[in-house]
C-alpha cells in the first residue's frame, strides 16, 4: 500500500506539458499521483481532478501554476500541509514559500522531472 501521495497541482491534459509528463513519470516510478486541474481530461489513466484533497492527504506537492495564478491557493495549499512543496522553474514565488516555512512546510526549488530521472525525488 502506498503512503505517500504527490499532488500536481496545475495537471493538464496536454501531453506536452510538463504537469502531464510529470504525472506520467510519477505514475511510472510507482508514486501514487493527484493530478489537480481546471480543465478536465485525462492524463493517460488518470483522471484530472477538480476537488481540493483532504487536510494531510498529500506528502508532496509539486506546482504547475506561475506565481500569480498560486494566488488564489496560499490557504488552501497551507491547509493541505504536505511535507513538501517543490517549485518547478517558473512557479518560484518567495510570497508562498515564507507562508510555507511559517507553516513548518519545506520548501525546494527543482523540477521534478528532472529529480525523478537522477533518483533524488
Amino acid at each position: 500500500m502506498q503512503s505517500s501521495v504527490t499532488m500536481v497541482l496545475g495537471a493538464s491534459p496536454n501531453p506536452e506539458r510538463y504537469s502531464f509528463m510529470a504525472t506520467v513519470m510519477l505514475s511510472e516510478k510507482g508514486h501514487a499521483v493527484y493530478p489537480f486541474g481546471i480543465k478536465k481530461g485525462m492524463i493517460q489513466n488518470l483522471p484530472i481532478v477538480q476537488d481540493w484533497p483532504s487536510p494531510g492527504s498529500i506528502e508532496t506537492l509539486t506546482l504547475y501554476l506561475g506565481p500569480i495564478a498560486q494566488e488564489a491557493y496560499y490557504d488552501q495549499i497551507i491547509a493541505l500541509k504536505p511535507k513538501r512543496i517543490i517549485f518547478n522553474p517558473g512557479t518560484e514565488n518567495p510570497i508562498l514559500v515564507g507562508l510555507a516555512k511559517t507553516a513548518g512546510i519545506a520548501t525546494i526549488e527543482a523540477c521534478t522531472l528532472v529529480m525523478l530521472t537522477t533518483g533524488q525525488y
